[in-house]
């Protein structure tokens, strides 16, 4: 049994195309060749992978699926891993930030280090989550902000996509946002148990998932009114605002509220602080441990200074001025 990658791969692009002719278009194949790949592979596993009218993975193509795309991932990440330790640093940075994870400190690091390598280019793509670990390791990326919900100073959990070093950036507290309107405006603070029953937008990449607080509160609640596949804030802002569902959002998300239920101003969206369980919002920068170059400058400016709001709010420190190249090297980097 030799599973051979190639064949691995035209099989999950005809899963997800869902056709053999769109698969062989998007691979650069003739649709004979797509089907012989098919072939070769359930020869090779001894067993029938797909259905072909309509084309769809038999049990044992699903079970495959499982497999496929962890295997695939980590080839694709070994390759890019290889790539930067054998090419050259790049004098551009690449950052993928999750929605969330776009604050005022991502934008004054990259001002310092545009201050001291003003000739670097810089390009910025908002993403979702997982896309950003997963276009880190693949090299799509050179480093990335991603966010979740954790207990204070616990690092948040990163799917195995390689050999990535996780560092934490800040942590904040986080809000229930509700409508201007709802009758809990005025609550000093909510426990999340206590809201299980409520309705809830399903914002995968742009709030806390849903998955998440029903495994902080053990319990099967939190169900869904609507699910926003977007990753604009304002955009969920705007759902809980017409009374769709709360949402569970960092603080400075829903608005600047020094106290409880204070509106966002203009949005009709309330940010009640979560009392229990004990849980912020926290952001880390990912990279590969081989970054160097300008992407090593700016993952260690993320991380110089973690204290940027503590979960009591304490007031924040701008970021460090980027280290020298020599500096970066002396330090190395921790892994998560």
């Amino acid at each position: 049994m030799t599973m051979d990658p190639h064949l691995l791969r035209t099989f999950v692009t005809v899963v997800r195309c869902g056709s053999f002719s769109e698969a062989a278009r998007e691979l650069g194949y003739t649709q004979s060749a797509v089907s012989q790949h098919i072939a070769a592979l359930e020869a090779d596993l001894g067993a029938a992978l797909l259905r072909r009218r309509p084309v769809a993975p038999t049990g044992v193509g699903e079970r495959l699926l499982e497999h496929a795309g962890p295997l695939l991932l980590r080839l694709d990440a070994a390759r890019a891993d290889i790539a930067r330790l054998t090419t050259a640093p790049a004098a551009r940075v690449v950052v993928g930030v999750a929605p969330l994870a776009m604050t005022h400190r991502l934008g004054a690091a990259l001002a310092a280090l545009r201050r001291q390598q003003p000739l670097v280019e810089v390009t910025v793509r908002a993403l979702g989550r997982e896309a950003v670990a997963r276009d880190v390791a693949t090299g799509g990326l050179d480093l990335g902000l991603f966010d979740g919900a954790t207990a204070p100073h616990d690092p948040l959990h990163l799917a195995d996509t390689g050999p990535l070093t996780t560092r934490a950036v800040t942590e904040q507290p986080l809000a229930v946002a509700l409508p201007a309107t709802h009758p809990l405006v005025g609550r000093a603070g909510l426990r999340l148990s206590d809201l299980a029953d409520a309705q809830w937008i399903d914002a995968p990449d742009t709030a806390v998932p849903l998955a998440q607080l029903r495994a902080a509160s053990e319990t099967d609640g939190y169900r869904p009114a609507l699910r926003y596949d977007g990753t604009d804030v304002h955009g969920l802002r705007t759902l809980v605002a017409a009374g769709h569902g709360l949402a569970l959002l960092p603080r400075p998300a829903v608005g600047d509220v020094p106290g409880a239920g204070t509106a966002a101003a203009g949005l009709g969206v309330v940010a009640v602080p979560l009392s229990a369980p004990r849980l912020v919002h926290r952001i880390e920068v990912v990279h590969s441990s081989a970054v160097a170059g300008p992407a090593a400058l700016l993952a260690t400016a993320l991380a110089a200074d973690t204290r940027s709001k503590d979960p009591a709010g304490t007031p924040s420190r701008g970021p460090a001025e980027p280290p020298t190249e020599d500096a970066v090297e002396e330090r190395g980097v921790r892994a998560g």
